[in-house]
């Protein structure tokens, strides 16, 4: 009989697709982004522009893809037995189980030194945590101020500009220059982003843009610096790196807080279209349209209710609650022309716009408590409570002249707790 403590767990039965999708999740977590040193085999282009390969050395072969984004951004022709290095990231083609390099960029050999500087100082990095997702913060729905790290002279600094501009210009911007390329370049990028450090700290500022265009690996390398990676990591508010294309990865991409593939598309990220402010603020108005109108509503059955207690009201009653009803109408009509007017305001924040409303309410309500108490003030039962009684005749006439009664007649005196009735025993003589 078999022994049951050696009796292997039964392995898991997996479904084709999801272990495929197991193994492609491994390698996303474990090696990309990666760079890959080999001979090209078995080159073909694709009429729709993308590139299919092999690289091989004398130990093993990878199949490789890169679609036609890529390509178009080569600056040679890649031909069969080419020496090259690539940037790309490991995945597993599902549909064939295959595993396969989707490249996103290449360049001839040659420059491996650079990219072994590169990826030594990556793997060190890492290992002490700099990458890590959990230190990196989201960005601020609606910055104060933005700050921008690039050289006043390069294109990207206009590409930023314009698209804050469009997109939120009313957001406060501030420069802190620097060279992009260069030995000097890695320490002004320090002591720029270190200026605006102070700047965040004080409020001023949210977010920090570190940007500039495309380019060679040398002309990336300031970014690739040690120095710059840790100033970046300390940072005390979000940091968006947009530098180069989108296939170019440098040391700093991985250690802000978000990748952008373009400067453009780092000041997109870093501030929403006015537009979309400008919807939420109609959703809101209109919110608070209805909040007011179900709260003058809701004082209005109160006031009503209060009313219905006064008991039999005499006109100036009456008198007191058309002309409540009048402010009520211009209360609403007032709220209503006031919400259309905050409508007109798009750089106003939602906040704002709550903590108006809630003021508005506030005096609202004050205004139809202080009508409330003045209403209960004519309530005649108060006069009552002070010694003074209500006369009035068999059919609930109101007694206000001894002329109105004689004797033999019966009359009821109403006083604070109850009704006394009465008989006129004698003539009364006005006095």
């Amino acid at each position: 009989m078999a022994d049951p403590s050696r009796v292997a767990a039964a392995p898991r039965i997996w479904q084709v697709g999801a272990l495929c999708r197991a193994i492609a999740d491994s390698l996303e977590a474990r090696f990309n982004p990666v760079a890959v040193r080999g001979e090209i085999s078995a080159f073909s282009a694709a009429a729709s522009g993308h590139c299919y390969f092999s690289l091989k050395d004398q130990q093993g072969q990878i199949r490789c893809a890169m679609f036609r984004r890529a390509a178009q951004l080569l600056d040679f022709q890649p031909r069969e037995g080419d020496s090259v290095e690539v940037l790309g990231r490991l995945g597993v083609y599902e549909p064939r189980g295959d595993l396969q390099l989707i490249v996103e960029s290449m360049r001839p050999a040659g420059q491996g030194a650079l990219y072994e500087q590169f990826l030594r100082l990556k793997a060190r990095l890492e290992a002490e945590g700099l990458f890590d997702a959990g230190r990196k913060r989201p960005l601020p729905a609606l910055p104060r101020g933005i700050g921008i790290v690039t050289s006043p002279g390069a294109a990207a600094l206009h590409d930023v500009v314009t698209a804050l501009r469009r997109r939120a210009g009313h957001v406060p911007v501030v420069l802190a220059p620097a060279a992009v390329q260069g030995a000097q370049a890695p320490g002004e990028l320090v002591l720029a982003l270190e200026s605006l450090y102070r700047l965040a700290r004080a409020g001023e500022i949210d977010v920090i843009l570190l940007v500039r265009g495309g380019g060679s690996i040398e002309d990336l390398w300031a970014f690739n610096d040690e120095r710059l990676a840790r100033t970046i990591v300390a940072s005390p508010v979000p940091v968006i790196c947009g530098v180069g294309h989108e296939t170019d990865f440098t040391i700093a991409d991985f250690c802000s807080d978000l990748r952008a593939p373009t400067p453009t598309a780092a000041a997109e990220l870093a501030a929403q279209a006015r537009e979309q402010w400008l919807d939420g603020l109609d959703a809101v108005q209109e919110r608070l349209h209805r909040a007011v109108a179900r709260r003058l509503d809701l004082s209005g059955e109160r006031l009503d209710q209060a009313v219905s207690r006064l008991g039999r009201p005499l006109a100036r009653l009456a008198e007191q609650q058309a002309r409540l009803g009048r402010a009520a109408h211009r209360l609403r009509f007032a709220v209503h022309r006031r919400l259309e007017a905050d409508t007109r305001r798009f750089a106003a924040l939602e906040a704002d716009l709550q903590g108006g409303a809630r003021e508005r309410l506030r005096r609202s309500g004050e205004a139809l408590e202080r009508a409330r108490l003045r209403l209960e003030l004519l309530d005649p039962r108060l006069v009552l409570q002070r010694g003074y009684a209500l006369l009035a005749d068999a059919g609930g006439k109101p007694v206000t002249s001894v002329g109105q009664v004689h004797p033999g007649q019966d009359i009821v005196a109403s006083v604070a707790d109850g009704d006394i009735p009465l008989t006129v025993t004698r003539p009364c003589n006005p006095s």
